[in-house]
């Protein structure tokens, strides 16, 4: 078992665990991070060979699924007129909550801002475009500048 995995992998765990749940209602957190790991993530795998979850990886999921509404707000409250949330792309609304709620509800000391937003832009340039990544980034730094302010 690997116990450097990082929290950039974790990231991109949960955002590839939490897209799914988006689409399926259904669908339990556990299931989904579970087809995750099935994807030849044997770095998530115990001696054993099952798999283990890291308390970093539960709190995202767990987190963005349950602040889901609280999370999609604060994005609504922060696109230009005549974007709603519908017209976001999925993968796009993904990183955005992925990276809110770490900005809004992990500490900071834990995990800066900063850290938050850079770390959704490399999911953007991973799993987006070039025009995406442009507005989630300029979504984050107008909702980082809104939670400094508070």
């Amino acid at each position: 078992m690997n116990n450097n995995i990082s929290r950039h992998e974790i990231r991109e765990v949960a955002f590839q665990a939490l897209f799914p749940l988006d689409f399926n209602a259904d669908l339990e957190k556990k299931d989904a991070i579970e087809a995750v790991f099935e994807m030849d993530q044997t770095q998530w795998l115990s001696e054993d060979n099952s798999a283990f979850v890291p308390a970093y990886l539960d709190l995202l999921v767990e987190g963005v699924v349950a602040k889901k509404e609280e999370l999609d707000e604060i994005i609504t409250s922060h696109l230009q007129k005549n974007w709603t949330l519908k017209r976001i792309a999925k993968v796009d609304l993904v990183i955005l909550r992925l990276a809110i709620f770490e900005m809004k509800f992990v500490d900071e000391e834990d995990v800066p801002d900063r850290v938050a937003l850079n770390e959704a832009l490399e999911l953007a340039k991973k799993y987006s475009d070039d025009a995406s990544r442009k507005f989630i980034n300029g979504v984050l730094s107008n909702v980082m500048q809104s939670l400094e302010e508070k």
